[in-house]
């Protein structure tokens, strides 16, 4: 098995991506997006186990004022060390052993001078910080606080920062690569208010000076932009979801009071969703967090059993988006997909966020194959593809801060990849095993693409790094083109694949839609012969793979 695995790695890492290099030429990244984006050395010497974040938000002032507490253990010996906060807020110390530390910024990111930490000590960093966060000008698209009231005027404040970064409101290490394996976040905010934040609450403290405190605890690994606050007068209901095995799982629900009755209505779609989600991935990821969805006044952002919901109890997205036939709510079911693609399983770098993106998308699929059937799943992919646009490749460039998607691919397009490769296995019990196994393998841990490449190749014996190259380093969708005319009771056809990767194969079905036969085409003309089968049956299945079709005279 270790050769074969091997082989397969050689493969993927043969990929020929000059199509993507090309593609980024045009983008210009500065000091600041390497800064955020690389693994530098002062970033790869230790790795953040544990954060401890404590801060008062003065909601009037639009002002927070606290401190975080980083504790690491060193991958290396070093002397310095960065962390990332936006250079809007401002740093008051940074202590360790209770001596002030020498630091110094550059962009939105800090240098601190350590004394010598040696290999395999573990040690902790309080900094200190104040400031007022920058506001989203269009949450969740792009990150920053929102400060609205509810119907009461009573004031309503919640946070998204996916992309823009968790360090443009708290001090961190803000890379994908590095979560902590647990953290405690402690929320002062003022009375009459609650703050609902990621995980379980373990205490609420009243403050001085009107204020009570909130504590949450976080006991399973989490991405930084996943940290959430969200502050309302809320009210508080809950049931109590039940796994295939008995296991209880608290469902928690954290609404405006002037949408308790709408909510106690739309959430009834939770249940049926984890039980779908169960079938297709396992349980749900953070068991001992809980499960929360929060309302928010933003759409909505996957924070780790906190999820965020803003899309105002309607059907689909915010009453559009699915066929006008299905009732379910959009929010609830993406959001929650993310708890396993994006929040269990992470990508490492930003430029593959498809890895979150595509496989959350695409459980949107699943829910309606498994809650209606096959064919309107098929129904509702379809309803998707209008909103591709193959603008740019759907992984995007490494080791920079990149947040620049200009379209959605890596949502809708990776969601149709996914389609495509069910249909080229055209083995749903392979596919469905590949997919769950994959998940249960790599649950709670970060992956990069070439590991799901390889993962598959490997279980289905195929050789795929031309379909997974086009695909995903290139903008072009594969393109067939073909001839076709009947000819002693069948269909002659021929047929190539136009395409930016060298020796591109890729099978497709065709011919009568009730009993399709598979071919291997190729980026060379082949000709193939479909038995029992007339030119008024005949068709190329372009509902269940993403291609472009040319027919030529």
């Amino acid at each position: 098995m270790r050769g074969v695995l091997l082989y397969f790695g050689l493969i993927i890492l043969s990929f020929p991506l000059f199509g993507q290099e090309d593609f980024y030429k045009k983008y210009e990244f500065t000091e600041a997006d390497t800064l955020r984006g690389a693994l530098r050395p002062e970033r790869t010497c230790f790795d953040v186990h544990y954060y401890d974040l404590n801060i008062k938000v003065d909601i009037d002032n639009r002002y927070l004022s606290g401190f975080v507490d980083v504790c690491y253990t060193a991958i290396e010996d070093f002397e310095r060390l960065q962390l990332d906060l936006f250079k809007n807020m401002q740093i008051n110390a940074i202590e360790l052993d209770h001596k002030k530390l020498p630091f110094k910024r550059i962009h939105n990111a800090f240098f601190v001078e350590t004394p010598l930490q040696k290999k395999g000590s573990e040690n902790c960093l309080r900094v200190y910080y104040e400031g007022a966060p920058i506001t989203a000008r269009n949450a969740p698209w792009d990150g920053g606080f929102v400060w609205k009231k509810d119907q009461e005027g009573k004031d309503w404040v919640g946070v998204a920062c996916e992309g823009t970064g968790a360090s443009l409101w708290w001090p961190n290490k803000d890379h994908l690569s590095d979560e902590p394996d647990s953290m405690h976040i402690r929320v002062a905010v003022p009375e009459g208010l609650m703050c609902v934040s990621n995980g379980n609450l373990v205490h609420t403290l009243p403050q001085k000076n009107g204020f009570t405190r909130y504590d949450w605890k976080v006991s399973y690994p989490i991405n930084n932009y996943n940290v959430t606050v969200n502050i309302a007068d809320y009210a508080h209901f809950s049931e109590t979801y039940c796994a295939e095995d008995g296991d209880s799982l608290s469902l928690d629900y954290y609404v405006l009071k002037e949408s308790v009755s709408k909510a106690k209505k739309q959430f009834q779609q939770v249940p049926e969703m984890l039980r779908c989600f169960e079938y297709y991935f396992g349980k749900y990821p953070f068991w001992e967090d809980g499960y929360a969805m929060v309302e928010t006044p933003y759409l909505g952002m996957e924070h780790q059993s906190a999820i965020a919901y803003g899309n105002k109890y309607m059907r689909g997205y915010l009453g559009g988006l699915i066929p006008p036939d299905m009732d379910w709510d959009y929010i609830i079911i993406h959001e929650t997909g993310h708890e396993y693609w994006g929040n269990s399983i992470s990508c490492e770098d930003h430029a593959e966020m498809w890895i979150h993106e595509s496989f959350t998308t695409y459980m949107e699929a699943l829910y309606v194959e498994c809650t209606y059937s096959y064919a309107d799943a098929v129904r509702y992919l379809l309803s998707q593809r209008k909103y591709i646009q193959n603008v740019q490749p759907i992984v995007g460039p490494m080791d920079v801060n990149w947040d620049e998607w200009s379209s959605s691919d890596h949502y809708y397009k990776g969601s149709w990849i996914l389609h495509t490769l069910r249909h080229v296995i055209n083995d749903d019990d392979l596919w469905f095993s590949i997919l769950k196994d994959f998940y249960t393998d790599h649950q709670r841990s970060h992956i990069t693409s070439q590991v799901f490449f390889d993962y598959v190749m490997q279980r289905t014996k195929l050789d795929l790094h031309s379909f997974f190259s086009q695909y995903l380093y290139y903008t072009q969708a594969p393109k067939l083109l073909y001839r076709a005319y009947e000819k002693d009771g069948g269909i002659a056809l021929s047929c190539k694949w136009d395409v930016q990767v060298d020796d591109f194969k890729m099978p497709i079905l065709v011919g009568d839609p009730f009993n399709y036969t598979q071919i291997q085409a190729e980026d060379q003309r082949k000709d193939f012969f479909i038995e029992n089968c007339s030119l008024n049956d005949f068709q190329i299945a372009d509902d269940l793979f993403y291609i472009d079709v040319l027919k030529i005279d």
